[in-house]
């Protein structure tokens, strides 16, 4: 693959997911910025560490600098108490739109989620111009940065890509998975799709595999490219053999969002700690 980029900045390197991503886009910048409150090791001879708090706008500014685009995976990684969501999700990615903006960033592809939309029924097949509806903060603070990233396209022109990342881990643990799964691989393959499509205005796209089951539609999504490589079809017979039929009533199964559709507020319990 040849490079497009110069320098892309990846928020959340440190995660699950955006450590994924350090390798992943590799062969797409000649440089990557890595930015993370948290510890990301050492920098490769292609990289740039930058140690900071989404929420400190002095720092994201700066960090958001000299970048031809950013992925934004940053952020309260699941539901969190309000403060924290706050601050890391709503507060940190109006600071990475503000500093795109400033620093004449073209585009953002942002790590939204199922989440934004997860009161939704599974039988829905719920599309990507569906009103939003959330089922929980960590909802809540993927429906604020998709409207934002609408504005700053609206008003300012940045392009963004939002992509709503059903269940992105290394293998799948329920039966709910077998429609929501996304594989590693496929999510790197659906950010290089997203930065590399000519135009991508202001697109919301979902992201699972290619698995015989899905509850979500991409059909307004087509021209990001994005096709899926890989299934959750290999892990089948595990899941079925280790896992209890669900009951088909239950809130965490009727929608799309799972199990965060069955938690209460995460200020008044434990219950976030999952």
């Amino acid at each position: 693959m040849t490079e497009q980029f110069e320098r892309i900045l990846i928020t959340g390197a440190a995660g699950a997911l955006g450590s994924r991503l350090r390798e992943g886009l590799r062969p797409m910048a000649r440089r990557l910025r890595l930015h993370d409150r948290e510890d990301m090791g050492a920098a490769a001879a292609h990289e740039e560490i930058v140690r900071g708090d989404l929420a400190d706008f002095a720092s994201v500014l700066e960090a958001t600098r000299d970048v031809d685009a950013i992925v934004h995976f940053g952020g309260a990684p699941m539901e969190r108490p309000w403060q924290t969501v706050l601050d890391s999700s709503i507060r940190g990615s109006y600071h990475i739109y503000e500093g795109a903006r400033q620093n004449k960033v073209p585009r953002v592809v942002y790590a939204s989620s199922i989440h934004a939309v997860g009161y939704y029924a599974v039988e829905d097949s719920v599309d990507t111009r569906a009103m939003h509806r959330p089922d929980s903060l960590y909802g809540l603070s993927k429906c604020f940065t998709e409207d934002l990233a609408r504005l700053y396209y609206d008003k300012f022109g940045i392009e963004s890509v939002c992509l709503r990342i059903c269940s992105c881990f290394e293998a799948p643990e329920g039966r709910r998975h077998m429609w929501s799964f996304l594989t590693y691989a496929d999510m790197i393959h659906l950010v290089r799709c997203a930065l590399r499509v000519p135009r991508a205005g202001y697109t919301i796209i979902y992201g699972n595999s290619d698995n015989e089951e899905n509850a979500v539609s991409n059909r307004y999504a087509g021209h990001i490219g994005f096709r899926p490589r890989e299934s959750v079809e290999p892990h089948r017979a595990r899941v079925f053999d280790t896992t209890d039929a669900p009951d088909a009533h239950a809130t965490d199964i009727r929608h799309v969002g799972g199990f965060l559709c069955a938690l209460g507020h995460p200020d008044d319990s434990d219950d976030w700690r999952v």
